[in-house]
């Protein structure tokens, strides 16, 4: 690996601007996160296809808010526009478990502190900017203002909050992954102003898809044309979502919807006599252009000025490989189809093998790759057999509650990517870390082909590409909880694990099979908790991949559990709302430990299966 010079990096300061021979720079990104020069972290990627387009980019990562505000003041204003960014998680997720208490680390900061970045930073950096260039563009982006575009709870402030727009005063805000919106966008105000003026607030478009943005005026009549011509969807309002639970679900299911169609209504909310205007997103990316992205001229590495200091997620990323974006499972509490869609948009092998062989030229390399996957491990290159079927489609989920039958779910692409990476030079081993969804392998199409394809899949996932634990998320046990979790029977759970067994067996290795729980989702009771630790128990699993059902804005999950409604039959749904209710639910997790024995039996004799208890505990 070359000898890497400061300017290999996007300048952070002005000293490192002017090492460039840059007086004046085009766009700042401000950061919630360390700057890692790397395609999994956003601010990067953004910058890099800015600089791409021959733009002058810098990055302020994690400003201190607290202080003179010198961090914001330190690069002046620019010529287009300041952009910012939370960071990759959503801050309050970052920052707080499912019970608020603060985590031990955060993972996206030098050394984990967890004091470098505030609460919601989306709004505390906007409002700082507007405050000392009020004509400046602010261009909201990222996780944290995506999901946060039109009315949605906030679990950490126990309220409805209006659109990000609304509290952060910035002037435009891009959703989902931001490469095409932030380029239209530049090549917006260059035709505007040109190359010498400064953009001004006044100049922010309202025709670029993936964008959102505050209407003055409360009369659609007054609005440009959705770009799309595909017509608008007009929600309840904020305020008749604060009086009314059912309208803020019926609302959902809409936002949900057009989150996930080739080509979407344009979305419009009134709150406070204004009107929040959500533009459709764009159609899927192509490969070509997914390709452009991540074979830009990352260093891979963090920033210098983080010499010595360790960067959780860097570590956790650094050997991994992501082949493509996109997932059609549609779970029910995750939020990754609402920021990146339901189509699968997949890299080129050639662009695949270049970051490999990028990876196997660094120096502290030993030869294994820790990820070669995605949001979803084995979704690569699937979709639509008929394209135009696809287009008209409004499921949320392609596997769910069955597999669409015009899904292509041949796995033989991925495996070639499997055998083109493990023969190359330089390379050992390469591990699958991404999440399985095994319900696409163990799923009987009409095609003998790709039934043969998924067998072998299979097969080789788990001799050749475990580390000695494969990771799985069967969520739950119950049906009834799996069915709204948009998830499968907890049967195919089982059929997976005699596969895995069984091959375990053939090849004489000493693999386990580490599933994923969700404790406290909606539809969730104690008695469900109960029967997971008896169905568990008999499995031989002592849990350890187990996590309390946190709500995070945008996802149906979180609707049902705030409004009580499930947002697409309108049908009352229980969640275990209190601290009390959801630790005890926790709790069932654990019961091979002798702390939570006696707390365990009581709350079973309280609830009427004290006939579990023989079950958990013997005689």
């Amino acid at each position: 690996m070359k000898e890497h010079q400061l300017t290999d990096w996007l300048p952070t300061t002005k000293k490192e601007a002017e090492l460039r021979g840059w007086d004046k720079l085009d766009v700042i990104l401000f950061s919630g996160d360390a700057y890692v020069d790397h395609p999994s972290f956003g601010a990067a990627v953004i910058g890099r296809t800015l600089e791409a387009m021959g733009l002058k980019v810098a990055i302020v990562p994690q400003p201190n808010w607290r202080d003179d505000l010198r961090d914001f003041k330190k690069l002046g204003r620019p010529r287009l526009f300041f952009g910012i960014s939370a960071g990759c998680m959503d801050s309050m997720v970052n920052k707080y478990t499912a019970n608020k208490r603060l985590r031990s680390e955060d993972a996206y900061t030098p050394d984990g502190r967890h004091d470098m970045r505030p609460e919601y930073p989306s709004i505390v950096y906007a409002n700082i900017l507007k405050e000392l260039y009020p004509d400046t563009p602010v261009i909201l982006g990222g996780i944290e203002a995506s999901l946060r575009r039109l009315t949605h709870y906030d679990y950490w402030a126990d309220r409805v909050r209006p659109s990000i727009l609304t509290e952060s005063k910035a002037d435009l805000l891009i959703y989902g992954m931001g490469e095409k919106p932030i380029a239209d966008l530049c090549r917006h105000f260059s035709e505007k102003v040109g190359d010498t003026q400064e953009a001004s607030a006044n100049d922010i478009p309202h025709d670029i898809l993936q964008t959102a943005y505050l209407a003055g005026k409360p009369d659609k009549d007054q609005l440009p044309p959705n770009p799309n011509g595909e017509g608008d969807l007009i929600l309840f309002s904020h305020e008749e979502c604060l009086k009314d639970k059912k309208k803020q679900a019926q609302n959902f299911r809409h936002i949900e919807e057009e989150s996930n169609r080739y080509a979407a209504a344009r979305i419009l909310q009134q709150v406070d006599g204004r009107t929040v205007v959500v533009n459709p997103p764009y159609p899927p990316m192509t490969q070509g252009e997914l390709d452009r992205s991540f074979d830009l001229p990352y260093t891979r590495l963090p920033h210098p000025k983080y010499k010595n200091k360790r960067i959780p997620a860097y570590d956790m990323i650094k050997f991994s490989v992501n082949i493509h974006r996109g997932c059609f499972g549609g779970c029910a509490f995750c939020t990754i189809s609402a920021h990146q869609g339901k189509f699968i948009v997949s890299r080129s092998k050639e662009s695949i093998l270049k970051e490999v062989k990028a990876i196997t030229e660094m120096p502290d390399f030993k030869g294994y790759l820790s990820d070669l996957g995605g949001p979803s491990a084995n979704m690569y290159r699937m979709g639509g057999k008929d394209e135009t079927l696809c287009r008209k489609c409004r499921r949320p989920s392609c596997i769910h509650p069955k597999v669409c039958p015009n899904l292509n779910a041949d796995h033989r692409p991925l495996l070639d990517i499997y055998h083109a990476v493990d023969a190359m030079p330089g390379i050992k081993k390469s591990f699958i870390g991404s999440g399985v969804r095994y319900d696409l392998l163990l799923h009987k199409s009409k095609d003998a082909n790709a039934n043969k394809s998924a067998a072998e899949y299979t097969r080789e996932l788990i001799v050749r590409h475990v580390s000695g634990r494969l990771k799985v998320a069967p969520e739950h046990t119950s049906d009834k909880v799996l069915y709204l979790m948009r998830k499968p029977s907890f049967e195919l759970f089982y059929e997976f694990k005699r596969i895995f067994d069984k091959l375990n067996r053939e090849e004489n290795l000493r693999q386990q099979l580490i599933p994923y729980f969700i404790s406290s989702h909606p539809g969730c009771t104690e008695e469900d908790m109960a029967e997971l630790a008896v169905i568990t128990k008999r499995l031989d699993f002592h849990l350890e991949q187990v996590q309390d059902f946190t709500p995070t804005p945008m996802t149906v999950a979180t609707e049902a559990w705030y409004t009580g409604f499930h947002p697409y039959t309108l049908e009352p749904v229980y969640s275990a709302k209190t601290q009390k209710e959801k630790l005890v639910q926790r709790m069932f997790f654990f019961w091979y430990k002798p702390e939570e024995r006696r707390a365990i039996v009581n709350e079973l004799k309280r609830i009427g299966r004290s006939d579990l208890i023989p079950r958990l505990y013997g005689r």
